[in-house]
């Protein structure tokens, strides 16, 4: 699988742990930046990865800064993308089982390796729920806001 990966300072060393397990499980990492702890804004590396995984370049995102808020807000703004921060490995599993979410959002200050990369497994193996009428309606709903309020890519 292609994963789009980004972060800010905050998030630096442990994108690149993060990237590291994912080549080492045999996926392609596009990395969008940084590529340094020097203070930088989000939205220069979240964007453009994001726009990777809308565009269809890359079959998902992981995105790591301080908590992940940011990178997630920056993410749902953006048509075809659902981000979720994840703090733990159920929460990993239910973005995935629930929401069929796209993109991962990590904070780096507020988890450590060992768990982000127990969650990055999980989000990475987990299969969102097929058949199941209240997780596709709720998702069927969350598109429909979609189309009511964003732009695809294509329109713009």
């Amino acid at each position: 699988m292609k994963i789009a990966m980004a972060s800010d300072h905050a998030g630096h060393d442990l994108k690149e742990e993060i990237k590291t397990w994912l080549k080492e499980n045999g996926h392609e990492v596009l990395d969008f930046g940084t590529d340094s702890k020097e203070s930088c804004d989000l939205s220069d590396y979240v964007y453009p990865a994001s726009l990777a995984v809308a565009r269809g370049e890359a079959d998902r995102g992981i995105f790591v800064d301080g908590v992940g808020y940011g990178s997630a807000l920056i993410a749902n703004r953006i048509y075809g993308l659902t981000a979720a921060v994840c703090q733990d490995p159920f929460c990993a599993k239910l973005a995935r089982e629930h929401t069929d979410s796209n993109v991962l959002c990590i904070g780096g200050k507020i988890i450590g390796s060992g768990i982000a990369l127990e969650i990055v497994d999980v989000w990475m193996r987990t299969e969102p729920l097929k058949g199941i009428e209240k997780y596709a309606r709720r998702v069927r709903k969350v598109e429909a806001i979609t189309e009511k309020h964003l732009k695809k890519l294509s329109e713009i």
